[in-house]
């Protein structure tokens, strides 16, 4: 009984001084409702936020915007995705920003904005987990011009908890990652949605040098015998209740 008692206690230590690799990662949508608006936002970002961030280690930020493709959001969102080392890291950002004097003269008038002036409409806060498959971030490789490359964003959604839990397992032991990296879809990450509005549900992001590219990646992909193999597993049936994929594209100022 003694030694189970102390198995368990140093598993728990060692589980403490050697936190989990897995990154976390903040998307913050952003609703403007005008060009004002979105100008102010985008400066906030580019010349106090980023910036910020940059001072605090955390090297590379993505902002992006809806391509005009996309009927869904086009002129209303900006997507601000950060990565982070561990939900403590992301707790302090707040504080430690607002000890930063370059922050806050660069980005005063975001922060000190009137009630009758804001910079934004409203903004939407997804927090989430890397798989343990992707543990970190990776930036894409791309060559093309930032304004022709598409970037996916994908949520799935699954009927309860159980069921999306199996359709991370699918991604993760099922071997979906392996094949998105086997076929160059420039992954920047995988996550588990760990607060959000769409729960239970996982996001990731693709990335590709343009629209047909795009296309021909997901053509490969659905004739990959990988895939073909892994819908027909009864394992891994009906894991999905929605497929949503937002098509965006990079700032000019992104670090991804």
């Amino acid at each position: 009984m003694f030694l189970k008692t102390f198995l368990f206690l140093l598993i728990g230590f060692t589980a403490f001084i050697n936190p989990s690799k897995r990154e976390f990662y903040e998307i913050k949508i952003y609703n403007v409702s005008s060009k004002e608006q979105e100008i102010r936002l985008e400066r906030y970002l580019k010349d106090a936020y980023i910036p910020g961030l940059h001072r605090m280690g955390i090297k590379t930020i993505g902002v992006f915007k809806p391509v005009a493709a996309d009927t869904v959001s086009f002129g209303k969102l900006i997507y601000v995705l950060t990565p982070v080392k561990n939900m403590e890291q992301l707790l302090v950002i707040p504080k430690k920003l607002h000890e930063d004097a370059a922050y806050l003269t660069a980005g005063k008038d975001y922060i000190d904005a009137e009630y009758n002036n804001p910079p934004y409409s409203r903004f939407e806060t997804i927090i989430l987990e890397a798989f343990p498959d992707a543990p970190k971030l990776v930036l894409p490789k791309l060559n093309g011009s930032k304004s022709e490359r598409i970037y996916e964003l994908r949520s799935y959604e699954g009927h309860t908890e159980k069921i999306y839990q199996n359709k991370v397992k699918m991604f993760n032991e099922g071997g979906e990652v392996q094949l998105f990296s086997r076929l160059g879809f420039n992954a920047v990450f995988y996550g588990e949605v760990i607060s959000g509005s769409h729960m239970p549900n996982l996001m990731y992001m693709t990335t590709f040098e343009n629209k047909t590219s795009r296309d021909e990646h997901w053509k490969e992909f659905g004739n990959s015998p990988e895939w073909k193999k892994l819908i027909a597993d009864p394992q891994y049936m009906h894991n999905v209740s929605k497929n949503t994929s937002y098509f965006i594209c990079p700032t000019e100022f992104s670090d991804i």
